[in-house]
């Protein structure tokens, strides 16, 4: 095979879980290019109708479902929807995720909660659901988007940074067990991508400065700048590929060299 040729998605069906914006379509997009049919979720309607209508400008035929990835009888039914109507899932990318940047003796242990199930149990529940399909079928690729906190603590994000711990933890044990039946599980870990939502942390300020946060990462960041969602897309692209079908248990950080990197001399 041709070393392109081993890039291709064509003919896979990839599912890619809270991709109606934001990283999640910029992976679902690049999947597309690649060949792939794409397989979207998000929690209300009027998301996934964003998204369709999003992809369809792209002139990419997507397939949206309204689903809550911590509900695991809904997880199972809509994995069942999507291999009757669309296909098995070659490909999933667990992207759904939340934050919630609050001190941790000011956190309730609900908030706790919250942000561990949506972040770590529910690609759990997501990946148990595909798995039986992919060992039947003789391949998969699982692919979950992790965080620089899952090596690193900040302030205000420990339930985050405790959940992407976890879910690289988590990456490497689906490798371990499954491996034998030609599954690989890796993790992506974004560093700060520049998005509609980080936008506020980049304007600059009335005396012309940048924002303090601004400042604080392009110092933190070899690269010096801020990343874009599309920067994602090659990694991302690889992992999900033939390509990659030696790499398991990885977690591949796109970052900009943050965690290689201790920060300038004051």
């Amino acid at each position: 095979m041709a070393i392109l040729d081993t890039y291709s998605l064509q003919g896979k069906v990839a599912l890619v879980t809270g991709a109606s914006y934001g990283i999640g379509f910029a992976i679902a997009s690049a999947y597309a290019q690649a060949g792939a049919t794409i397989v979207f979720n998000d929690i209300k309607q009027e998301l996934v109708d964003k998204g369709l209508a999003a992809y369809k400008e792209l002139g990419i035929e997507a397939h949206g479902y309204v689903c809550d990835v911590t509900d695991e009888d809904a997880v199972n039914a809509l994995v069942a929807q999507i291999e009757k109507e669309v296909g098995v899932i070659d490909i999933l990318v667990n992207n759904a995720g939340i934050i919630k940047r609050i001190p941790m003796t000011e956190m309730s242990a609900a908030e706790f909660r919250q942000v561990i199930d949506v972040d770590l149990n529910a690609p759990f529940i997501v990946s148990k659901a595909v798995i039986p399909s992919m060992i039947q079928k003789g391949h998969g690729k699982i692919i979950n988007i992790c965080s620089m906190m899952s090596e690193l603590g900040r302030e205000t994000v420990s339930a985050y940074a405790a959940a992407k711990g976890g879910l690289k933890m988590l990456t490497k044990n689906i490798c371990s067990e499954y491996g034998q039946y030609n599954i690989q599980c890796n993790g992506i870990g974004p560093g700060y991508i520049e998005t509609p939502q980080t936008a506020p942390l980049r304007e600059i300020q009335p005396d012309g400065s940048k924002h303090p946060f601004d400042q604080f990462i392009c110092a933190k960041t070899p690269a010096n700048r801020w990343l874009q969602a599309e920067e994602l897309q090659g990694p991302a692209v690889f992992l999900a590929s033939d390509a990659s079908n030696a790499v398991n248990g990885h977690i591949l950080y796109v970052d900009g060299g943050i965690l290689a990197y201790i920060g300038r001399q004051p």
